[in-house]
């Protein structure tokens, strides 16, 4: 965990060659956590094609990283590499500063990293591994946002990465799926209590989507069956799920918020 992209087989599509973008973000500095490989990557190319500069922060996976940093500068775009844990808000918040001192300002925070690991049984979850998920997946939400937002000017987004657990949560993730909820509740509270500083902030729920994560973190049978449980039938690609964050980034979404994006290969959250 969490894996690395070279690793997987078939290579996911990131939309390196599918995403053309048409200045939608144009000027604008975006953060994103998990930015080095898997749905982050995705968000960073469609961002930096659609004009936006971006700092990706990632725990320690270098060469997924500076592979992502690549296609953002051949977008012509500026791209800030942040590797260590988020964990740690003091690393958070140097993680604003940095977006701040390099990019000269935050206009989007992109909230996707996450750890998950599967348990057949509860009494295998250890009370790190409780603690770890939820220092990952919603205190570090907590922190990033809490440092970005005196940053941020009307008509500035914040999206964060939730899931389809959060609605219909897999027993054999019950850390990750209790965290996925907590990010969506935080998301609505949050889209309320920034709406008079005219910051928006809403969440995306993929499905069962191909990235580092899944092999890493799977059983080789349920990686073999991976993403058969929705009406498509097939895991979704990262770059399937580039323009629901690309929508809500967009200042044209100015009455969009509060929302939860649901990218789940037909599967409805209701």
């Amino acid at each position: 965990m969490p894996g690395y992209t070279a690793d997987m087989h078939p290579k996911p599509d990131h939309g390196e060659v599918t995403y053309h973008g048409s200045g939608k973000l144009a000027g604008k500095r975006a953060v994103i956590t998990g930015g080095d490989s898997g749905i982050g990557r995705a968000v960073a190319i469609a961002f930096a094609r659609e004009g936006a500069d971006v700092l990706i922060a990632y725990l320690s996976e270098d060469d997924d990283a500076h592979e992502t940093k690549k296609w953002v500068e051949e977008a012509g775009r500026k791209a800030v590499l942040m590797a260590g844990d988020i964990q740690d808000p003091r690393h958070c918040r140097d993680i604003i500063d940095k977006a701040v001192a390099e990019l000269g300002g935050i206009d989007i925070l992109v909230n996707n990293a996450a750890h998950q690991a599967s348990f057949q049984d509860i009494g295998d979850i250890s009370d790190e591994e409780w603690e770890l998920t939820f220092k990952v997946n919603i205190h570090a939400m907590f922190y990033l946002t809490k440092a970005a937002v005196p940053h941020m000017k009307p008509g500035s987004a914040i999206i964060n990465t939730a899931s389809i657990n959060s609605d219909t949560p897999n027993p054999t993730l019950l850390a990750y799926a209790t965290t996925k909820g907590a990010i969506q509740n935080f998301t609505a509270g949050l889209a309320q209590l920034l709406a008079e500083k005219g910051i928006r902030a809403n969440a995306v729920a993929p499905g069962p989507i191909w990235t580092p994560l899944i092999p890493s973190t799977m059983t080789s049978e349920a990686v073999e069956n991976f993403g058969k449980q929705v009406p498509m039938k097939r895991p979704g690609q990262p770059a399937e799920l580039a323009t629901a964050y690309v929508m809500l980034a967009d200042p044209l979404s100015s009455y969009v918020s509060g929302t939860t994006v649901a990218v789940t290969g037909g599967k409805p959250l209701l």
